[in-house]
């Protein structure tokens, strides 16, 4: 009871210090030490080392071993998938490919001459796109410079057709996604299998209810704030429109490649041959690098864009990978001093069952996502207590 206060307190004191805009790698941090650092003073019986690993003879220094162990086994495993995901889409997006697929999407939308249509089938497109398109700020990006102005100069109201874009990437979709690589390790099955026969079937549904909700408010939303809807005729485009037409067609199939690569090479098509995540996006760059060889013809400068992918790594060890491991490490205090274990007794004898532990954890999801501002770190802190209560 008492170590489960104690667990409490920490807690609450770390998400207000994320609410007050403090670093919530730092914040994750700290509350993980100081939970292993007062398991290892006041429960000594409880061990402070992570999973397998041996001590180093001094508890201290095991405590620093501990978040050590954390960060090498995370970037080993799902770390080294987000980043690998997130340097490709650098890389898609440094060499125009990402905004060549967004537009062979959207073209056909242009047909439709009913605005609020278009809004709802562009989404379903848009977060289909998310398939490809790993990085939700680069999408809706891409699709700010792209499909934005279509929708506005049909005579959707900018908050509607900005509100449609901030929702095209609500659901981690896709093998090349962290929190779906998380869900099918824990699973026991492989990433592309979870997300042809579980994800799919559910993101349908999903897509197709919330298509049909955008449809009526912002319609809605239109009428009550007395938008008029008016078609408009753009002469000139934009910048990056034209930038878009410099880069060859075939460049619209290469961000979509390395899915494809995972969804053939499994137990779905060929289960003779595997292919991991990673290794599809490496396959994937060096496709896109031999083509734009093809293209520029300039072996320096095509050397040189490669070096996006090695920094779009980087960017996404910095703001996903790095909150990951923090929030591991402060997930693994928890329950090396017990908090976990007296949550999951005081639970089952209240009579929780199932459906309502399920509620409830996703609630938790959800708030600690909008704390952290990672979905990725959020599901994956609340990951082990779900497995823990399952079993």
């Amino acid at each position: 009871m008492t170590a489960f206060v104690i667990a409490i307190v920490i807690t609450i004191i770390a998400a207000w210090l994320i609410i007050k805009n403090f670093q919530p790698q730092t914040v994750l941090l700290l509350a993980g030490l100081s939970l292993l650092t007062i398991t290892a003073v006041f429960y000594p019986d409880n061990s402070i080392l992570y999973g397998k690993a041996k001590s180093t003879g001094s508890t201290w220094l095991d405590i620093f071993t501990f978040a050590k162990n954390s960060l090498s086994t995370q970037i080993a495993g799902i770390g080294l998938i987000i980043m690998a995901a997130g340097g490709f889409a650098s890389y898609m997006d440094h060499i125009k490919a990402s905004n060549a697929m967004v537009n062979v999407c959207i073209r056909p939308l242009q047909i439709i001459k009913a605005p609020y249509v278009i809004l709802a089938v562009g989404y379903i497109c848009a977060q289909l796109l998310h398939v490809a398109i790993s990085s939700a700020a680069g999408l809706a990006m891409m699709l700010l410079v792209t499909f934005f102005p279509v929708l506005v100069r049909l005579g959707v109201s900018k908050a509607a057709a900005a509100a449609m874009i901030g929702l095209c990437a609500f659901m981690d979709l896709g093998p090349a996604v962290g929190t779906a690589n998380l869900a099918a390790k824990h699973a026991g099955m492989e990433a592309a299998v979870y997300f042809a026969h579980y994800q799919m079937p559910v993101a349908v549904a999903v897509m197709l209810v919330v298509s049909v909700l955008i449809f009526f408010t912002a319609k809605y939303y239109d009428k009550k704030d007395g938008h008029v809807m008016t078609s408009q005729v753009a002469d000139d485009t934009t910048p990056q429109s034209e930038d878009s037409e410099k880069v060859p067609g075939l460049y619209a199939f290469l961000p979509v490649f390395p899915v494809i690569l995972v969804l053939v090479f499994s137990p779905l098509v060929i289960s003779t041959i595997k292919i991991d995540v990673v290794t599809a996006m490496i396959v994937g760059t060096i496709l896109a690098f031999v083509c734009e060889l093809f293209v520029k013809r300039d072996f320096r400068a095509c050397c040189k864009g490669v070096q996006v992918f090695f920094k779009g790594m980087g960017g996404m060890f910095t703001s996903v990978v790095s909150l990951l491991v923090c929030a591991d490490i402060y997930a693994q205090g928890m329950q090396k001093i017990g908090a976990v274990d007296y949550l999951l007794e005081m639970v089952q004898n209240a009579g929780f069952g199932f459906a309502s532990m399920t509620v409830v954890m996703t609630l938790l999801v959800g708030i600690t996502a909008v704390l952290t501002g990672s979905g990725v770190a959020a599901f994956f802190l609340f990951l082990r207590h779900g497995a823990c209560y399952r079993h």
